[in-house]
């Protein structure tokens, strides 16, 4: 029986210090000192054995996150872990306090193909992983085929198409075996909620930014055009995702996916929700009223659905618990979650899984205050998201 430890992890514009990533942002060395100390005590509480980082711009000040938080764990477990002349070093209390260095680790970082200069900058994300690798990371982010989103009026006729040739941050696949067991881990940063505004004719910036002159029809319309590319980018990753699956892969993403669990985006990645019967339902082809699905055909329905469905960790949490609410984020007076864990079914023995199963979630937010307070503290050294941990089991289940 082999346990892991599964985390995603926005740090918010890891970067080193005098470097403008975007326009007149930047950290003074003293800022990005008290940034580093926060992110690699993070790190260290954390302790999971995979994390997937999202808004990392360059892989060194990572590693040194890493570097700092190796340094604490080990100055920590020479402090509070026995060894092994006492006689009670074996006790479960003190490996369950013992910090695992990643000296050994393996990490992945994919830069932003879109990244430019000093103040252009844009983050790409990183998987850093105690167990190793299985073949080279890919990378997700300029599409080899453009996909075009064909649209029709109601009344049927062509109604023009939108369409991707790029997603705006990178999906980061990758293998990880672990005891023997290869996962398919895809990492994720999807399109922010944040309005999209085409520039003037004559290059200026878009009127909608200009918030003197408030239009609230153009901002809800880059809204609009947020979602229509967050959606889209959900669906390259889901295409990605049910490949791997139909090969037979055990998988699991996380990320920033930008928006909730029930969301059509969320919705779009983990895939339809099966009804109990399509017995009931009349046939796509239906020749007569009564014309409906076979018990036999309902069953092959429902599992050719649930063979490509993933499942929310945060989700599976709550209902095995009392907690009523999980959030990653807070913006607005609006406390939510948009940080991600899902898993193929492999991972969830109700669904048939036999491969292992999620034990805990936990999530770690007490960082989080509503930005919107008056008194609110200032978070740019800190991260805007919470860190969710899955913990996972692999084997049979107990149950």
């Amino acid at each position: 029986m082999t346990r892991f430890t599964i985390a995603s992890f926005n740090v918010k514009n890891l970067i080193g210090p005098d470097q403008e990533y975007y326009r007149f942002e930047k950290y003074t060395p003293e800022e990005y000192a008290w940034k580093e100390d926060w992110l690699a005590d993070q790190l260290l509480t954390m302790d999971a054995d995979i994390v997937c980082f999202q808004e990392i711009f360059d892989e060194a000040p990572l590693r040194a996150v890493i570097a700092e938080a190796d340094a604490r764990g080990i100055a920590t477990n020479e402090a509070v872990v026995p060894d092994r002349s006492k006689r009670y070093h074996r006790k479960a209390i003190f490996r369950k306090l013992a910090y695992t260095p990643y000296t050994n680790a393996h990490l992945a970082f994919a830069p932003n193909a879109q990244d430019g200069g000093p103040g252009q900058r844009r983050p790409g994300v990183a998987v850093l992983s105690r167990h190793p690798f299985v073949g080279q990371p890919e990378v997700i982010q300029h599409l080899p085929e453009p996909l075009d989103i064909p649209f029709r009026d109601l009344t049927g006729e062509d109604a023009g198409f939108y369409r991707l040739t790029r997603i705006s941050r990178p999906i980061l696949k990758i293998r990880i075996q672990i005891d023997g067991v290869i996962i398919t881990v895809f990492n994720c940063h999807l399109k922010s909620k944040l309005g999209e505004y085409p520039p003037a004719a004559d290059g200026s910036a878009p009127k909608e930014v200009d918030i003197t002159n408030y239009d609230p029809a153009g901002r809800a319309m880059g809204s609009v055009r947020a979602a229509l590319r967050r959606m889209a980018e959900a669906w390259v990753l889901r295409r990605a995702v049910v490949k791997e699956l139909q090969a037979g892969h055990p998988v699991m993403v996380l990320g920033d996916f930008n928006d909730g669990e029930h969301a059509v985006s969320s919705e779009v990645i983990s895939g339809e929700t099966p009804f109990k019967n399509y017995a009931w339902m009349r046939r796509h082809d239906a020749t007569r009223a009564n014309d409906r699905y076979t018990d036999a055909e309902n069953e092959a329905i429902q599992e050719a659905i649930r063979a490509v469905r993933l499942h929310s960790a945060e989700r599976q949490f709550i209902r095995k618990s009392t907690r009523d609410m999980v959030y990653t984020a807070a913006f607005g007076g609006t406390f939510e979650s948009i940080d991600q864990i899902y898993m193929s079914r492999h991972f969830v023995p109700d669904e048939g899984g036999t491969l292992g199963e999620m034990e805990y979630f936990n999530v770690l937010n007490d960082h989080l205050t509503d930005g919107s307070h008056a008194e609110a503290p200032y978070n740019k050294l800190a991260s805007d998201h919470g860190q969710i941990i899955a913990h996972m089991r692999l084997g049979p289940s107990d149950v």
